[in-house]
């Protein structure tokens, strides 16, 4: 009797945990902070790509003019991917595309950029990742876009496709 009660409760012990995990597996993981309407750009000097020399972004981000920041490094796959629709952007008066190499080695973010082509008005290096994190991004690529108030007003995650540089071009416009 002692056996039978002791198999029925590790059973329902099982089925317990069973449950619990299956129930577990609905649930996304996947972690994305939500950005603020209008989050002011951070204030920084970073260093310039080409000529090694800091910058203040005071001097980047002028008023009345939208840009796109644009963050990457050599080591990113979806950034070779997003790359020709970046390209395609820079084209566009509109707005000036910034980007922001984050955490690479410097020599292969300029073999990147010789293959690839050049798409930015002026490329900044974030050697430490941490000016990325106060732009509010977690990752590469990421793509945000400043109005002419100097403030985010969007941000996507990931590699930027078609459909998102239709967006961006309303955005801008």
């Amino acid at each position: 009797m002692k056996n039978k009660f002791s198999i029925i409760v590790i059973i329902f012990f099982l089925i317990f945990c069973f449950g619990i995990f299956y129930k577990g597996l609905d649930n996304s993981n996947i972690y994305a902070p939500k950005i603020k309407d209008k989050k002011n750009i951070p204030i920084f000097k970073a260093k310039d790509f080409n000529s090694n020399i800091y910058i203040n972004s005071e001097k980047i981000f002028k008023e009345d003019t939208f840009y796109i920041v644009n963050i990457w490094a050599s080591w990113c796959v979806p950034c070779r991917t997003e790359h020709p629709l970046l390209m395609v952007l820079s084209k566009n008066h509109s707005a000036k595309l910034i980007g922001l190499n984050y955490r690479d080695n410097l020599n292969n973010a300029k073999k990147f950029i010789k293959e690839l082509g050049n798409p930015y008005s002026q490329i900044l290096i974030d050697s430490d990742g941490i000016l990325s994190v106060e732009f509010g991004a977690y990752g590469v690529p990421e793509t945000f876009i400043i109005d002419k108030n100097k403030k985010i007003i969007r941000k996507f995650t990931g590699p930027i496709n078609k459909e998102i540089t239709e967006e961006i071009k309303l955005i801008i416009k």
